[in-house]
């Protein structure tokens, strides 16, 4: 694990910067001419990326890598409960390479009850000895960043024991879908007032937030982006049978990417034009449903099914289409979005979530979700107005979403925090 000593042979400094919202070009011009003491930052999340499925919570680990540019980065991950273990929780050290990228992680299980009371107590419990373990190990965090609100009364604990600041980054989606139980709601609201500061993903999901009567300090920070991989293309395309349609994402069994209704309205569409092509990158436990609906559509010589892709084939992809279409039903702040944005594609997407705090006029084009007729009007308009948009200012867009914005404003945070 990193250490204390220097920075570049520069001896670490403690900033003196004022916190400041995420996007302040004035915070950015602070941390230009500041050099920044790095602290220890505890990552506690119940999402992450695992061996048998390596895009869970990726955007979490997105997170840590924008942090880990100022600050030392820890990651422990509450993967969830287990009957058969001979204890009450068992911690263990990720080695696989891919998966933890330069920063120490750790996965976490707990012995399962049936009593789901029990149950909390065994998280609270083991969470706690694994900081402890952690901090015996050398790595003694100076504030714990947790994700996601089914961890954070485990966190809030334990920063209260530990007398260690605690700021929670929310993502999930079940706010705005009203999906949450109550227990946990109850154990939510709790964790958030523990809190220095709460930080949802998107405006609306704040809003969703504040519907289930948490209260809090907010502070809207979004997903982060590698831009240096998602980029504009810098050669020539290769031959393309007509304008290339773009869709990435998990083809989940509640249909919530809306695929159905995109594979329905392209059905029209085929009946008027026939000068596109639809790439579908991702997979799932209805992928050969889809596929046989595109097969009674007769899409099949326009919609290709290209599987679960390695993230730089995904950036090749998006370098290569022409438009990026997400049709989904629910969403927060997809890091997909934000990616085809950094490679400059223009958006067809749908009013929900926070993609209209993402996507503008000069970006793409919203319909609404859950409507063939919407999606229909919406793809024949993108088709007949591609030339107008200007990829290199989508581009330069989603800048905001990069390691270097995110990562410098989570320091001024944890900054600010400490100092409180």
């Amino acid at each position: 694990m990193a250490g204390r000593g220097s920075v570049c042979g520069v001896p670490r400094m403690t900033s003196t910067l004022r916190w400041k919202p995420w996007h302040s070009t004035d915070c950015l011009h602070d941390y230009e001419t500041t050099i920044m003491k790095r602290r220890k930052v505890l990552f506690i999340t119940a999402w992450y990326p695992l061996p048998n499925n390596p895009v869970f919570g990726t955007f979490v680990k997105e997170h840590a890598k924008a942090v880990q540019r100022f600050d030392d980065v820890v990651v422990l991950h509450c993967v969830g409960r287990d009957q058969h273990l001979p204890g009450l929780w068992r911690m263990e050290q990720e080695a696989a390479p891919t998966l933890t990228e330069g920063i120490p992680t750790y996965r976490l299980w707990e012995r399962a009850f049936p009593m789901l009371q029990a149950s909390y107590v065994v998280r609270l419990w083991s969470v706690l000895r694994a900081v402890h373990c952690i901090a015996e190990q050398g790595f003694r965090p100076d504030i714990i960043h947790a994700h996601v609100y089914s961890v954070g009364v485990a966190a809030a604990v334990t920063s209260k024991v530990r007398r260690i600041p605690l700021v929670i980054t929310e993502h999930t989606s079940e706010f705005p879908r009203k999906i949450i139980p109550r227990l946990r709601i109850w154990g939510a609201r709790f964790a958030f007032r523990q809190a220095q500061l709460v930080m949802p993903v998107s405006h609306r999901l704040q809003q969703a937030m504040e519907e289930y009567g948490v209260k809090a300090r907010f502070q809207v920070v979004p997903n982060v982006v590698d831009t240096s991989l998602f980029a504009p293309r810098v050669d020539a395309s290769g031959p393309k049978q007509g304008t290339e349609i773009l869709f990435v994402g998990r083809l989940d069994s509640e249909h919530l990417k809306g695929i159905p209704y995109l594979l329905g309205a392209l059905a029209q569409l085929k009946q008027a034009r026939q000068d596109w092509r639809l790439h579908i990158v991702g997979d799932g436990p209805v992928r050969c449903e889809y596929e046989q609906m595109a097969k009674d559509f007769g899409l099949a010589p326009h919609v290709t099914f290209h599987g679960m892709k390695a993230r730089h084939e995904v950036a090749a992809f998006m370098q290569r289409a022409d438009l990026f279409v997400l049709p989904s039903l629910w969403e927060n702040l997809p890091c997909v979005l934000i990616e085809a944005m950094a490679c400059g594609l223009p958006i067809l997407s749908t009013r929900v979530g926070g993609i209209p705090e993402m996507v503008d006029d000069e970006t793409g084009v919203l319909v609404t979700p859950g409507n063939e007729a919407a999606l229909l009007q919406g793809l024949t308009h993108m088709l007949d107005s591609l030339d107008r948009y200007d990829r290199r200012a989508i581009s330069r867009k989603a800048q905001r979403y990069s390691y270097e914005a995110v990562g410098r404003s989570l320091h001024a945070i944890y900054e600010e925090c400490l100092r409180s």
